[in-house]
């Protein structure tokens, strides 16, 4: 057997290559244009803020049902025993605020 090429598998070889080598060169034209490394900055930003968002909204509705939990039974009644002090609490608050804004005045 005889490992020696011609001339014409050679040269086919040759064009193999540069045409694998320009298609290279092509893809790597397409990734390092300015629009498409903005593309990915943009698609990656936008990623991150869906995902925080994502987990925010996660975590926000988790903290509303653990207090809504506080203040209604698990069969949708209100716990008066919770609500009324609560509510007190508030309306104290309230009053509070609006005697020391009429102090001011």
């Amino acid at each position: 057997m005889s490992d020696a090429r011609t001339p014409a598998q050679i040269e086919a070889d040759i064009i193999s290559r540069r045409e694998q080598l320009a298609v290279v060169l092509d893809e790597i034209g397409v990734r390092m244009h300015p629009k498409t490394i903005i593309g990915d900055a943009k698609a990656k930003a936008a990623e991150a803020v869906d995902r925080t968002a994502g987990r925010a909204f996660v975590a926000v509705n988790r903290t509303v049902s653990d207090v809504k939990a506080q203040f209604v039974s698990e069969d949708g009644t209100p716990r008066l025993e919770r609500v009324v002090p609560a509510a007190l609490l508030a309306v104290g608050v309230v009053g509070l605020l609006v005697s020391v804004r009429r102090k001011k005045r």
